[in-house]
């Protein structure tokens, strides 16, 4: 069970780490990085910061190694930032969620028609009017009918 005080300190460190990788490391390898998430231990000696890489497979491979080596540094800005009684110390692992939502987006995209296209029978009426791009007539724009 996370508690209030571990969800606190995550999301500082994650914050922490987030922006000492966008603006302070200059590692090459570590490029195109998202830090999706971390989570505590519960003793908070130890957080493991989960990342997303953009790019193949050994773009991936490079960015983790150069977090890896880069995890001192990263301890350092976190001392620096936090006042807790311990550093965490830092694992970094690759978070596949955001290139998931990414392919299920795209297979949906492929399976399913668009959201504005109409349904049905309406579709060849429509084919057949020039695709519907005339809009309808309001009520101030129709003919009063006399009785």
């Amino acid at each position: 069970m996370t508690t209030r005080r571990q969800l606190k300190a995550a999301e500082a460190v994650r914050g922490v780490v987030s922006m000492a990788i966008l603006t302070e490391v200059r590692d090459p390898r570590v490029c195109d990085v998202t830090v999706t998430g971390v989570e505590m231990d519960a003793d908070m000696r130890s957080a493991t910061v989960h990342v997303s890489v953009m790019g193949d497979e050994t773009k991936q491979r490079l960015a983790l190694k150069g977090l890896a080596s880069s995890a001192g540094f990263l301890q350092s800005r976190i001392a620096d930032r936090i006042e807790t009684r311990y550093t965490p110390r830092l694992s970094f692992q690759l978070d596949g969620g955001v290139k998931k939502s990414i392919e299920i987006a795209r297979v949906l995209a492929e399976v399913l028609p668009p959201a504005d296209a109409p349904e049905g029978e309406d579709r060849s009426r429509l084919a057949a009017d020039g695709g519907g791009d005339k809009p309808e007539a309001g009520p101030d724009e129709h003919p009063q009918e006399e009785a």
